[in-house]
């Protein structure tokens, strides 16, 4: 190990160490940063020093044939040293545990930390910036004597396996450095309008605002002491932990400032792994957007639950689209991963999402194959792509396409890319090849009789995979030279 790196002799230590490290760098730059906003005295050059993530470093040296096993996570390819720099460890302490545990107990790596030399911009130090606009300093000013965040460290090539591979090492022990990290959680918190920490890891994706009010609704009544779950978090950080309907329900929801965030989350916390529903709203540069982000903090599942326009004549106005492939027209991921990559369909996302149809309609068999279709979803990024039918009906044809939308194929193949399992349950709003368009009388009729259904199939779902995540957490999305941990 590197000099100035101390071994750890427990996953719980390793976590401690990381805790105790970036505490003290980041309270350095903070007190550096105040002390300049107060007196306009710059950090010395030894003072600057202490402004770094800690470094996580893993050393794998097997005695013998490196151990196999069938787990997707916590598992190193081949022997060597691997290493990152690792932000808010606290926040990242039963995550960091899944993985260390089996690398040390299992297969026997050592861990030490230490300091990388990878510093912490200061706007990552900063909650809520008014501090900075009320001293009258400058952001230049600042960058001359504080670190600051640089797109030349924030990449994916990691995950996206365009990293250099250097045969001595260290080499990469996670998708995310800790600056790739704090990049996405301050988006998260710009896209958002709630703090990243109330992120739980089952993630709902809606391109519906509808789907937000059932949500609401239905979260609230989880908070009377009989569930799991014992507080909702809406937009604006505003935090409920008992039940409320009628007005004072209204006025919670008017309060919150949802309309202000881009995509506004309202997080439903509780033991064992809550979730949260994001309002992506339409389009796929959205779905990229903000699976980019939250994929850093290492969520279980993303579950597209929105509206799909039917593509078949048998299909009715509430059917249920289960997407097992995707015919990927968004463009916008096809740099990163080519539309001619298949992105597989996930069993367990896949079987769930069966199950929880089957429990919520009480349908079965014959009976549910009439609400329920799977088959392959077009994704668009052409709101009016119907304007082009000449041209796109060859294609829809050959791909046998059930429905169509503007986010699924985006958020499957952003989840492949991540590494974040995936899945899509639609719902029927519309069937524009068969003259079946939303009107506005026929749609609000629609809406209140399919989306509270839907998204409890979503809910359900969540439900069914908790009690699997080491099937969830697939092999099917690892690399050849996958770092160490999910």
């Amino acid at each position: 190990m590197r000099e100035g790196f101390e071994n750890c002799a427990t996953p719980e230590a390793a976590i401690e160490a990381l805790i105790s490290r970036h505490s003290r760098a980041t309270g350095a730059l903070r007190d550096a940063l105040e002390r300049y906003l107060k007196d306009r005295q710059p950090p010395s050059t030894a003072e600057r020093a202490a402004f770094c993530y800690p470094e996580l470093r893993l050393a794998y040296q097997p005695d013998g044939v490196p151990r196999s096993t069938g787990r997707a996570y916590a598992k190193v390819q081949r022997p060597g040293v691997y290493s990152t720099s690792i932000t808010q460890p606290q926040a990242f302490r039963t995550y960091l545990l899944e993985q260390l545990r089996p690398l040390m107990y299992e297969y026997g790596a050592q861990v030490a930390v230490g300091t990388s030399r990878q510093e912490i911009p200061y706007p990552y130090v900063v909650e809520r910036g008014d501090e900075l606009g009320q001293s009258g300093v400058t952001p230049a000013e600042l960058a001359r004597f504080f670190p600051v965040p640089r797109l030349s460290e924030v990449g994916d090539e990691i995950a996206d396996g365009t990293f250099d591979l250097d045969e001595a090492g260290p080499w990469p022990l996670a998708l995310f450095d800790g600056a790739r990290v704090d990049y996405s959680l301050k988006r998260l918190v710009h896209y958002t309008g709630s703090h990243w920490r109330h992120t739980q890891p089952f993630i709902l994706l809606t391109n519906y605002h509808r789907y937000v009010d059932q949500f609401v609704r239905w979260g609230m009544k989880q908070l009377d002491g009989a569930s799991r779950f014992n507080r909702l978090v809406l937009p604006g950080n505003v935090e409920v932990t008992e039940p409320k309907s009628g007005a004072d329900l209204e006025n919670l929801l008017d309060i919150a400032a949802w309309s202000k965030f881009q995509m506004p989350a309202y997080h439903l916390a509780g033991h064992g792994g809550g979730i949260t529903l994001v309002n992506i709203g339409v389009g796929p540069s959205n779905a990229k957007n903000i699976t980019d982000h939250l994929a850093v903090l290492r969520p279980h599942v993303f579950l597209m639950v929105g509206h799909c326009g039917g593509l078949r004549q048998s299909q009715e106005i509430g059917d249920y689209v289960l997407a097992h492939a995707y015919l990927r027209q968004d463009r916008i991921l096809d740099a990163l991963v080519p539309p001619e990559i298949p992105i597989p369909a996930l069993a367990e996302v896949q079987v769930a999402l069966q199950e929880a149809a089957a429990i919520v309609t009480g349908e079965r068999g014959e009976a549910l194959k009439r609400r329920l279709r799977t088959g392959t979803v077009v994704t668009n990024d052409d709101r009016n792509w119907e304007l082009r039918w000449s041209q796109e009906r060859h294609r829809i044809n050959l791909s046998r396409a059930i429905a169509v939308d503007m986010e699924s194929g985006t958020i499957a193949a952003n989840g492949y890319r991540l590494r974040v399992p995936y899945g899509t349950l639609l719902c029927v709003s519309d069937k524009p090849l068969h003259g079946e368009i939303k009107l506005p009388g026929a749609a609000s009729a629609f809406y209140e009789r399919a989306i509270g259904q839907h998204l409890q199939i979503g809910l359900k779902a969540v439900d069914l995979l908790r009690d699997k995540l080491d099937q969830l957490h697939t092999r099917k999305l690892r690399s050849f030279d996958e770092p160490a941990f999910r």
